[in-house]
């Protein structure tokens, strides 16, 4: 009975994929093209509403100038004209039937349709907390990618197809997005670029003032007096009334002037001892170099003599019977720890069953609290994860022999297939990707001393997009690819264990 529910909820997963409003948009590039056909549909229904209101302009101008004839005739011999008993009939029937008609034209309301497909469409709209996410995702990936303001304004980004620039009223609106964040630095990076579009002649309803306000407490904020005070004279010159201004422009002088009196040298060695708690808190976590270089491809790097031990070859699966007669494409991609990669190992039809069965199931990704143990999304994990059993799909069971095969594991005891999915500018920060317990839980585990992970990946990213870094290695993705680890565990138990489940962790990256 528990099984046939779950067939019933399944089954309804795919009937109705659009029965409620998708959540956390910006976490899954897959449920964002559904973004792209709705505003799609919105454009064609407001080009039906435009011809409509052409089509009754276009009624009312005709009656317009039928009229206009006429009435410069009639008026020039109103008595000779209203001779005729025709013309006078048509007077009468005019202004009695016709003007009323043409009244009820005007006053009729063609936007009926288009607001009723506004109003359907409004609840698959994403929410304030989804453009936050997306402008953070700027953000972040400005950061890891070293991109300066003005670059990634343009749109000059490495291995994009579209290219979209941002203009001041956009620069303006992620200055503000950081600004609420408290993240000075960022608000200063583009109010500054908004404040240089419009210098440069960019016509936008992005207001100077505004602008030069936000920017200024940014850099106060940040420890620059000097500057501050220089963008709030200007701000001044642009408003002379403004009340705020005024006031820091007071403050201002005050702290410089008791700058001035107070001991030079001791100053300076405040100021440093603030900076370097500032770097501190900023690169709180030790990894995060590491990792963005990775996410840049400046990660380790193999000396000559290691590079020449990798090699390329044709894989049987040790002389496993489906492989002898179609061997795999096999490369060493790493020495210590051994990481290899297959090729072309999944076809675009599988690929795309897959994204089917996944894409109705897609979740935001979540982590597990370590205090309360409870499930929780984090802002280090943008993504959204669907789990698929071989029992839903021959294609799903093929997958799991598959890598079981050229692996030579037994799935039997592994997670299900996951599909994951990310988002714009899709991450998931350094982590432990195991439980942390006490040694004496650890001794009802079974330590594993030689870890599978095995990741396929079946599609471009672009920028942005990143896997968490199991491997300390970084390539740009390939199509229909599986990377596959076997890495060594501790010789002890400790306080950290990898549990008997995760023997063969899969992972699929679609969409």
């Amino acid at each position: 009975m528990a099984s046939n529910k779950m067939w019933y909820t399944v089954a309804l997963g795919f009937l109705l994929p659009f029965s409620y409003a998708h959540t956390d948009f910006f976490t899954s590039i897959g449920h964002m093209t559904d973004l792209i056909n709705t505003e799609k549909d919105l454009v064609i229904s407001l080009k039906d509403y435009i011809k409509a209101e052409e089509s009754k302009l276009e009624q009312i101008k005709k009656w317009a100038e039928k009229l206009d004839k006429l009435t410069d005739t009639a008026t020039k011999d109103p008595e000779g004209f209203l001779g005729h008993p025709v013309n006078a009939f048509k007077l009468m029937k005019r202004l009695n039937t016709e003007w009323g008609e043409l009244e009820s034209l005007v006053l009729k309301d063609m936007s009926d349709g288009f607001i009723s497909n506004m109003t359907i469409q409004r609840q698959f709209f994403p929410n304030d907390e989804d453009q936050t996410g997306a402008a953070k995702a700027l953000l972040r990936l400005q950061d890891t990618y070293n991109l300066d303001t003005d670059t990634l304004s343009r749109g000059n980004l490495p291995g994009v197809k579209h290219k979209s620039f941002l203009t001041a009223e956009d620069c303006f609106e992620l200055g503000k997005i950081a600004y609420t964040e408290a993240d000075y630095y960022h608000t200063e990076l583009w109010m500054e670029q908004a404040l240089k579009q419009l210098d440069e002649g960019e016509v936008s309803s992005a207001d100077k003032v505004y602008i030069l306000d936000y920017l200024s407490y940014a850099v106060y904020q940040q420890g620059d007096l000097s500057k501050a005070m220089m963008l709030t004279k200007r701000l001044l010159e642009l408003d002379p009334e403004h009340q705020r201004a005024n006031g820091n422009m007071k403050y201002f002088e005050y702290i410089m002037a008791k700058e001035k009196e107070a001991n030079k040298s001791s100053t300076d060695a405040e100021d440093q001892t603030e900076k370097e708690t500032e770097v501190k808190k900023k690169d709180y976590l030790p990894e995060r170099r590491k990792y963005e270089m990775l996410c840049r491809g400046e990660g380790l790097k193999m000396t000559p003599r290691r590079q020449k031990r990798l090699f390329c070859r044709y894989y049987d699966g040790n002389r496993n019977p489906r492989y002898i007669l179609g061997p795999v494409k096999q490369e060493d991609e790493w020495d210590k720890p051994r990481i290899v990669r297959f090729l072309d190992i999944i076809s675009d039809e599988e690929i795309e069953t897959v994204k089917e069965l996944a894409k109705p199931r897609l979740r935001r990704a979540t982590i597990s609290n370590p205090i309360t143990g409870a499930l929780e999304t984090a802002h280090y994990r943008i993504s959204k994860s669907a789990w698929l059993s071989g029992y839903e799909s021959p294609v799903v069971s093929r997958i799991n022999t598959r890598i079981q095969d050229l692996t030579g594991l037994d799935v039997s005891t592994a997670e299900e297939l996951q599909v994951a999915n990310y988002g714009v500018g899709g991450q998931y920060e350094p982590h432990f990707d195991f439980g942390r317990v006490s040694p004496v839980s650890c001794l009802h585990l079974f330590l594993l001393h030689k870890r599978c992970v095995s990741l396929f990946q079946v599609a471009n990213y672009g920028v942005g997009g990143q896997y968490e870094p199991h491997f300390d290695f970084a390539r740009a993705s390939r199509w229909r690819r599986a990377s596959h680890l076997v890495k060594p565990g501790p010789p002890g138990c400790g306080t950290t264990c990898v549990p008997n489940r995760a023997l063969n962790f899969v992972a699929l990256q679609l969409f």
